[in-house]
């Protein structure tokens, strides 16, 4: 049968096929580059649908005046308030990542709210609290939101004008630069040795004073410290000193070693920074002032280098061109009294380092999970448990509840999980394979392992 369409149905049969084709164009062109867990839309919702492609010139221009302009000199104003507006009726949920950027260094609450309020309408969600930044950072890692076109060339802007020193950091790399932001602080950039010098920044510490067991009075037997042992040589850093430095570049047995503390991750870790390739100088490693996802941004001061804190491989410049990995020297955290008991020849760092002051992060800021946005975190442990955290030989990762872990070994029995055995050290924990070499092991909180370590397996009491 010939059906025969009169003017006017040809006229609407038209239209729908042109609204047809507009919406098979605009549904190949909007799209969610990465899955997005379940648990993500559970606690987050289902994420935008999100062009791809270019921007238009327009839209360039618009980035251009509201986060370029405004940082470099050109102040806030009507030009930087209309091409705002025009952005947030892009319907592009990529620009938010900027907006977030720029959140972040904003003052005045007024100009705070006008940008939350612009990322809101362009990912199609309302913030529950007043801490729109962390809202929105939150759900952009969360949905796995891409990153707008020419990102990092933005992103530098906005960052290396506010603090110049970073201007070396902010470069191409095996870095997700959308989970980078600032931390709060400046960037260390003292030459090596001469952490004597204050600074306006966190305060590495080189070649750190040490006493023995006996003249650190200081110290009380309940007291967390973390206890690194190398070549039979041992030696206790302190928290209240790590909370203070965050970075020690020491040496022992024989060996020299980076030690950051991320006081966000309840994390301690050590790299061997000696025996390294054939014309790679020693690593000196600072704090940046960055953070990804509520972990600190290490970097070398001699080549620049960005080192990513949990898994110890350069992500940018020279040394992560020469894929530079370094290796990780177990740590055990437990309390001093403990750990003296255990090691009664230990050496410690010395009370002046910690430059007067007592901080406690661990038992209060960050006890009760992160302060800075880390998206969606894995659901099997709460988010602030710690955990012993422990690499096999072949590179698997697993975690340990670190409670759960010392209460079975404390009563007998055995802790094992895919070849790798825990021991009691003090009162922490150390890790060995199957034929008692000792693994690579740090405690940290849950989230933190699990988001640096997806992959990770999970040892079950």
């Amino acid at each position: 049968m010939i059906y025969s369409l009169g003017n006017a149905s040809k006229s609407t049969f038209a239209l729908l096929i042109a609204f047809l084709v507009f919406m098979i164009v605009t549904t190949a062109n909007a799209q969610q580059s990465e899955t997005v867990s379940d648990y993500a839309i559970e606690q987050f919702g289902e994420p935008p649908l999100v062009p791809t492609g270019s921007f238009s010139d327009e839209v360039k221009q618009a980035i251009q005046i509201v986060f370029v302009d405004s940082v470099r000199g050109g102040g806030w104003g009507s030009e930087q308030n209309q091409a705002l507006e025009l952005l947030a009726n892009s319907n592009d949920p990529r620009i938010a990542w900027l907006i977030a950027d720029l959140m972040r260094f904003a003052t005045g609450r007024d100009l705070d709210f006008q940008l939350a309020m612009s990322a809101s309408h362009l990912l199609g969600f309302e913030y529950e609290s007043q801490n729109f930044w962390g809202e929105l950072t939150d759900h952009l890692i969360a949905w796995k939101i891409p990153a707008p076109p020419s990102y990092l060339d933005t992103k530098r802007a906005i960052f290396t004008t506010i603090v110049p020193g970073w201007d070396k950091i902010f470069v191409d790399g095996d870095i997700d630069w959308r989970h980078v932001s600032w931390g709060g602080v400046l960037i260390d950039d003292r030459a090596y040795d001469t952490t004597d010098e204050p600074c306006n920044c966190i305060p590495a510490a080189d070649n750190p004073e040490t006493s023995s067991a006996s003249d650190a009075k200081w110290l009380k037997d309940d007291d967390i410290i973390f206890g690194i042992g190398i070549n039979g040589e041992y030696r206790a850093y302190p928290r209240r000193i790590m909370e203070v430095r965050e970075m020690v570049n020491d040496t022992l047995g024989g060996r020299d070693l980076a030690i950051p503390y991320c006081t966000l991750c309840g994390a301690a870790q050590a790299y061997f920074t000696d025996q390294l390739p054939e014309g790679i100088d020693r690593p000196v490693l600072r704090t940046s002032g960055l953070l990804i996802r509520s972990n600190k941004v290490m970097y070398d001061i001699t080549s620049h280098s960005v080192f990513d804190t949990f898994r110890g491989n350069a992500v940018t410049g020279p040394l992560a061109e020469k894929g530079v990995k370094l290796k990780q020297a177990p740590v055990v955290t437990s309390t001093w009294g403990a750990w003296k008991a255990a090691h009664p020849e230990t050496t410690v760092l010395v009370e002046a380092l910690a430059l007067g002051r007592d901080f406690d992060f661990r038992n209060n800021r960050d006890a009760n999970g992160p302060i800075f946005p880390v998206g969606d975190v894995d659901p099997r442990l709460p988010i602030h448990e710690d955990v012993v955290g422990v690499l096999t030989a072949s590179g698997q990762p697993i975690a340990f509840p670190r409670s759960a872990a010392f209460v079975a070994l404390k009563n007998g029995n055995e802790v094992v999980f895919d070849d790798v055995k825990l021991a009691l050290e003090a009162d922490g924990l150390r890790a060995f394979d199957a034929e008692g070499a000792e693994l690579a092991s740090h405690q940290a909180f849950w989230f933190a392992w699990s988001q640096f370590y997806p992959e990770t397996e999970l040892w079950v009491n």
